[in-house]
């Protein structure tokens, strides 16, 4: 059974920072993308990052750029979103999701995600 689970999230102030965790298993990592999505109250779904299972390399969405950081540790089957500078604009309910390709050339868009966390929530005060 594919698993995905988030942990990391919370409250914090505006301009601090969060590590979000994301858990796998039930799948060969190595053989998957794995993206980050939010979805902020009110709005659709939208993708923030992709880190490629095979070799590491990573894409963002502009908004994400120079913030946030996906990086994977193989070995745990874990990968994590370093969000650093975060803004209130920031909040919203934070998915990873997992599409069966190994690499990434881009962010993924919904249609293509194979299988989802099942989110976890972060509060940007102001």
């Amino acid at each position: 059974e594919v698993q995905l689970v988030e942990s990391g999230g919370g409250l914090v102030q505006a301009g601090g920072s969060l590590r979000l965790s994301c858990a796998a298993s039930g799948f060969t990592f190595e053989d998957y993308a794995i993206d980050w999505f939010r979805q902020a109250p009110g709005k659709e779904r939208e993708g923030v990052s992709c880190i490629s299972g095979r070799n590491g390399r990573t894409y963002y969405k502009d908004f994400a750029k120079g913030r946030f950081t996906a990086s994977s540790d193989n070995a745990k089957n874990t990968v994590y979103l370093q969000m650093n500078s975060l803004k209130p604009e920031d909040t919203g309910v934070y998915y990873c999701a997992a599409v069966s390709v190994p690499v990434c050339v881009g962010v993924h868009a919904i249609p293509s995600i194979d299988y989802w966390g099942k989110g976890i929530l972060v509060n940007v005060s102001s």
